[in-house]
């Protein structure tokens, strides 16, 4: 029998939505910590393993004995060492697209928590105040703005699909432009970083981390960025120095931040980003949707019942072959 391992640590109603999902009777079993000599017990004898937020190191791969595919439960592989898969002949793949539409429904929710100030003026009245006027000084709405997407795959163009709805002009960057009828379908329209940085008002990153987008936002690009502009980041925290963050909300450079994704993660109870009534804050739950949960896990058995048979997986799920 294949024996499947999900690394991340679920609630029992996650794991059994996930086991509705499976197509036989596959052997599946749950992770119920991120310790990593738990995590290298656990993928022993796997054949397949599934990491989400879970780290895939070379020590990891090496104890795997059986293991012939590792697949991600949504799209990152940062986490992920290729090289230790690729000594081992193990395939990797990705569920292209299952998280989209969850990620970018987050994204837009951090924009309207930010301009409407909503966690803040929920507490307020909760401590028995009545903000109203305030919220009328100090809040703003999506309308008329101009939005920044930094990344226009899937999830980006999701936003910008879901942003048409409130006439905001999208403009976005993308190392591949979009085509003709989707730029016209989603009214987005391409721009370098630099011009996008600085007719932004509102940046939303939609990119993956690499050597090359680590940082991508520190100093320097918050400067070019429009005076009281507002991030957004649902991808990864990496793609961020967040003390230049914090340096330009403190000084108002920065209007507010909408933040799912920290380096590290979780962040310390410390950090400053905290502590910024500006700042809206989730934990890297931009897919964690219980609704999406059976669709992504359909995916992932689907992926593995082709690697049983001995057919190709496609094309926009697999990372290594």
């Amino acid at each position: 029998m294949t024996r499947v391992v999900f690394m991340d640590v679920w609630a029992s109603a996650v794991q059994d939505e996930v086991r509705r999902a499976a197509p036989r009777p596959f052997e599946l079993t749950f992770a119920s910590s991120y310790l990593a000599e738990h995590q290298r017990t656990l993928v022993r004898q796997a054949d397949v393993i599934v990491p989400g937020f879970a780290a895939v190191d070379a020590a990891l791969v090496e104890g795997a004995r059986s293991l012939r595919l590792v697949h991600k439960w949504g799209i990152g592989i940062d986490r992920i060492d290729l090289d230790a898969l690729r000594r081992r002949g193990i395939a990797l793949a990705i569920t292209a697209g299952a998280n989209a539409a969850p990620v970018a429904e987050l994204a837009v929710a951090l924009m309207l928590a930010v301009y409407r100030r909503i966690p803040y003026v929920n507490r307020a009245m909760r401590e028995g105040l009545w903000p109203n006027p305030e919220m009328r000084e100090t809040c703003h709405q999506i309308a008329g703005k101009t939005v920044g997407l930094v990344g226009f795959g899937q999830i980006g163009r999701m936003v910008a699909r879901r942003l048409c709805g409130f006439d905001a002009r999208i403009v976005y960057v993308d190392p591949t432009r979009a085509d003709a009828d989707t730029e016209a379908r989603l009214q987005a329209h391409p721009l370098t970083l630099s011009e996008l940085l600085g007719h932004s008002d509102i940046v939303s990153l939609h990119l993956p981390l690499t050597a090359q987008t680590e940082k991508l936002i520190n100093a320097a690009a918050i400067a070019a960025m429009k005076d009281g502009a507002v991030l957004i980041n649902t991808a990864r925290g990496g793609l961020v120095d967040e003390s230049a963050v914090c340096d330009a909300l403190r000084s108002g450079k920065l209007r507010g931040a909408g933040l799912d994704a920290f380096d590290p993660e979780p962040p310390a109870a410390d950090n400053p980003l905290l502590s910024l009534d500006q700042v809206v804050v989730t934990p890297h739950a931009g897919g964690g949707v219980f609704d999406n949960v059976g669709p992504v896990a359909r995916h992932v058995f689907g992926n593995i019942e082709r690697l049983l048979r001995g057919e190709a997986l496609p094309a926009a799920d697999m990372v290594i072959a």
